[in-house]
């Protein structure tokens, strides 16, 4: 089984769970930017394993599945369709053999992701799938996917008889985005850096009171933020120090730049922030032109709200995997018998 790639979108690439434990050896992790989102998308069409999905940025692909297969969308607000037929995000989909998914731009946001039943196939790097297209590790180097690509998928039981069909279906029930998406951006959680007291009182002020823009010149590797100069006391000499995603640098130009996923292991600019693990994805989800602001945050404080997403995650992940074995074949009826007045059930989640 595979998928075509016939138009890749804008930067569109293969992403898991990251490639973690090689860091000494100076490779970064990579791995999903919306962390959350890729684990949804896997968990609505059955996958378990950390499989890989495609991350899309700001224009999604279009793709010819020659084989059916199940699928699910997660992550910004993104216009999807098979034919002229609109498929909703945040719930699972089967499509017939030989359907062309055309998936568009965003309308907020900057990420989305598409899961397939059985992942992509691809051949592992070190433990993971995911393309580090700074590093140029992973599938093709580590490329963006292109026109004309084709993508193995991986082998799965089918979730019901459904697979036997020749039209499109979707579930009757969705998973509400609300709080897995950031559609209010608030102030992002940053924890002091070990340089923090090198900046001056005016910039301390200005990082933690004023707004920032993302610039056009961020990818997966860092977020700048342009707006507010901020300012050293006095500059000094540093060595490089390990650096991992979300650690906030000041370049010598005076606008911070925020690690991501493709951060480098190492970095010799002054560290004068960590952003908050659990807001990692919410800084993700911003695109160029966008408004930044940070608040003070203590390790007690992120640390409790990392723990409390993740026991969320995992409750609703569950949740999820019951609902998929209780799949009901008459209701969950081709779309085309149902598009006009499709009944939006919302999955029970702990919004707090």
């Amino acid at each position: 089984m595979s998928v075509e790639i016939i138009k890749p979108g804008l930067s569109s690439s293969l992403q898991d769970g990251g490639r973690f434990g090689y860091q000494s050896l100076g490779v970064g992790r990579a791995g999903a930017m919306d962390g959350p989102a890729w684990q949804l998308a896997n968990a609505l069409v059955g996958n378990s394993q950390g499989e890989a999905a495609i991350e899309c940025t700001m224009i999604g692909p279009s793709l010819r599945f020659e084989q059916p297969a199940v699928i699910a969308l997660t992550g910004a607000p993104m216009k999807a369709a098979v034919e002229e037929l609109v498929l909703p995000m945040w719930t699972t989909c089967l499509l017939p053999a030989g359907s062309v998914l055309r998936l568009g731009g965003m309308s907020m946001g900057c990420r989305s992701y598409l899961a397939v039943r059985g992942g992509f196939a691809v051949t592992p790097l070190l433990g993971s799938r995911s393309s580090d297209m700074h590093a140029r590790i992973g599938h093709e180097h580590g490329r963006a996917l292109r026109a004309g690509d084709v993508l193995p998928l991986g082998t799965a039981e089918p979730l019901v008889d459904l697979a036997q069909s020749n039209e499109l279906h979707v579930l009757g029930w969705s998973l509400d985005p609300q709080p897995w998406f950031d559609f209010n951006p608030q102030p992002l959680a940053l924890l002091r850096g070990s340089h923090d007291a090198q900046l001056d009182a005016v910039s301390r002020r200005l990082l933690y009171g004023e707004n920032f823009v993302v610039s056009q010149q961020g990818n997966r590797t860092a977020s700048r933020l342009d707006g507010h100069a901020l300012h050293l006391q006095a500059p000094f000499e540093m060595i490089s120090e390990a650096a991992l995603p979300g650690t906030l640098q000041l370049p010598p130009s005076g606008q911070p730049i925020v690690l991501m996923a493709e951060a480098p292991v190492t970095g010799g600019y002054p560290r004068i922030g960590q952003l908050a693990a659990v807001d990692l994805p919410r800084l993700a989800q911003r695109r160029p032109g966008d408004t930044v602001c940070f608040r003070d945050s203590s390790m007690d404080e992120a640390l409790g709200r990392l723990a409390a997403r993740q026991q969320r995650l995992a409750r609703l992940i569950d949740t999820i995997a019951q609902r998929l074995q209780d799949i009901d074949p008459i209701q969950d009826r081709p779309i085309r018998d149902r598009l006009k007045s499709i009944r939006r059930e919302r999955t029970p989640m702990d919004r707090s």
